[in-house]
């Protein structure tokens, strides 16, 4: 009898006639997709399109093809729809995915152009006039006091200047990944790029490698609900330290690690037995409300000699509400996770069908806290699919302080968005602990692109800045007035304080 209905989502197709029969094909594919019997024979139904095998093949010979078979149309039960029904007649369980919602929502950014300068607001040459992009993250004072300097000027007062706030050159920031979710070698990678780029990485639920000790200023640490890797070195080794509350892809939905990721390192960085499930609950059980969290906040605040502590909550329908209560709780930054948001192993039902877009929550968010007159005492973080340093722009246009990528720097590490990163299979040595996998990922390597993406990026936000007659990313934040909608209805722009174009 026919075991399963469900046909391989891809092809993979083989010039045999090209073929050196190397093998090199059956060495790098990480989901055994390969045999090798004379000559390569490929198994479709394990084929994953991450390519690897593609571009590592010397004879170019390989395809991938999406496969062409066809299902009778019907527009109230998708071909996706169909295989989900099968394979869960198969097996009984919870869909998983990973990397993002890949469903055709509206996306606002895409919807969104900035204004520049012509004339009478000249534009600025960015390549030969000074242009700003250092952004301070952290809580700023209700007013600043200034004392004369005896010099003709002036100079801060004694205990007037800024609560700790972390400088950064630029108002990028790495996203969350946990070690365990993502190899140590990625994380080396992103925290030598965080140094030598004067801005931060987050190591996600995961604790903090010993090996990642050396770039400890640039990095924050997160305390999660699983409290992996948290004690007073983790705090103390820290830029700043981060409560995760929710995260966009899943919001509502705790942390599950699989325990054949949890290798001997993952085990002694997260402080959990070798080969057993991660899992974190869904809420913190020690938060039950704004009071709880401020009684967590204030705590990490004194365990760490009073660095900066954020909270990071996913993007829902009642997010102004919910940042409002973190500001007033002391969390000197907020970070925002719309549900476009990467992950490394998710329900696809939650992915797909939970949360908000960033966009609308960073202008509700930034609105509320200006409404309210508490803008000046947190940052905000946006995330949730940064692609590009359009969207950075847009988005701190629309009220962001700093945006966070992780996919975007995924990608940059060589992820082809195969969205099976729950496998641990990757065949790039991204997302997986296999070490046959992961020493594929070089840190050396992998930092200069993940350096020169982020450079890239803020030279293109210097053009974009001298483009609206602007000398400094501060005087972009919050102006709304500098975006344009194309496309979006009445409502849409009204929550975002966007004008319709032409007006």
């Amino acid at each position: 009898m026919q075991t399963t209905l469900i046909q391989p989502e891809f092809r993979v197709k083989i010039d045999y006639d090209k073929c050196h029969k190397c093998g090199r094909c059956v060495q790098q594919c990480g989901w055994g997709v390969y045999n090798f019997n004379e000559r390569p024979i490929p198994d479709d139904a394990k084929c994953r399109a991450c390519h690897r095998c593609v571009t590592f093949c010397p004879a170019r010979c390989i395809t991938i093809e999406k496969n062409s078979l066809t299902f009778r149309d019907n527009d109230s039960w998708s071909t996706d729809l169909r295989k989900a029904v099968w394979k869960q007649a198969e097996t009984g369980g919870v869909l998983l995915t990973s990397m993002g919602n890949p469903r055709p929502y509206e996306r606002i950014f895409d919807k969104l152009v900035l204004d520049a300068c012509q004339v009478t607001n000249p534009s600025i040459d960015p390549l030969r006039e000074p242009m700003e992009l250092r952004t301070y993250l952290g809580a700023k004072p209700d007013r600043v006091e200034v004392e004369p300097d005896g010099n003709g000027g002036f100079r801060l007062a004694d205990g007037a200047g800024m609560r700790n706030n972390i400088e950064l050159a630029t108002p990028i920031v790495f996203s969350p990944m946990s070690y365990g979710s993502v190899s140590l070698n990625v994380h080396r990678s992103l925290a030598m790029a965080a140094e030598r780029c004067g801005i931060l990485m987050n190591t996600g639920e995961g604790g903090l490698h010993e090996d990642l000790y050396p770039y400890q200023g640039h990095v924050i640490v997160q305390v999660a609900s699983g409290r992996f890797g948290v004690d007073t070195e983790l705090l103390n080794r820290a830029a700043a330290l981060e409560i995760k509350i929710g995260q966009g892809a899943k919001p509502g939905i705790g942390g599950h690690l699989p325990g054949e990721k949890v290798n001997r390192d993952v085990s002694s960085t997260r402080m959990i037995p070798q080969g057993t499930d991660a899992i974190s609950p869904a809420p913190h059980h020690d938060i039950y409300s704004i009071e709880d969290l401020r009684q967590l906040i204030y705590a990490l605040k004194e365990a760490s000699g009073y660095k900066p502590v954020g909270v990071k909550i996913a993007a829902v329908h009642n997010v102004a509400a919910i940042a409002s209560g973190i500001v007033r709780a002391g969390a000197d930054y907020i970070y925002l996770d719309g549900f476009r948001g990467g992950t490394g192993a998710a329900p696809a039902v939650i992915r797909d069908h939970v949360g908000i877009p960033i966009e609308i929550a960073i202008a509700a968010v930034d609105q509320r806290l200006r409404d309210e007159g508490i803008r000046h005492q947190a940052s905000i973080i946006a995330a949730g699919s940064i692609r590009s340093s359009a969207d950075m722009a847009k988005a701190i246009a629309l009220g962001a302080d700093v945006v966070a990528i992780a996919s975007a720097a995924l990608i940059a590490l060589g992820c082809h968005l195969c969205q099976s990163c729950h496998t641990g299979s990757c065949s790039w040595g991204i997302t997986t602990q296999k070490p046959e996998l992961t020493r594929r990922i070089d840190p050396e390597w992998g930092a200069e692109r993940l350096t020169n993406l982020v450079h890239a990026w803020s030279h293109e936000l210097q053009e974009i800045l001298g483009a609206l007659g602007v000398n400094a990313v501060e005087s972009l934040r919050g102006s709304r007035e500098r975006l344009r909608a194309v496309g979006l209805d009445d409502q849409t722009c009204r929550i975002l304080g966007v004008k319709p174009a032409g007006m």
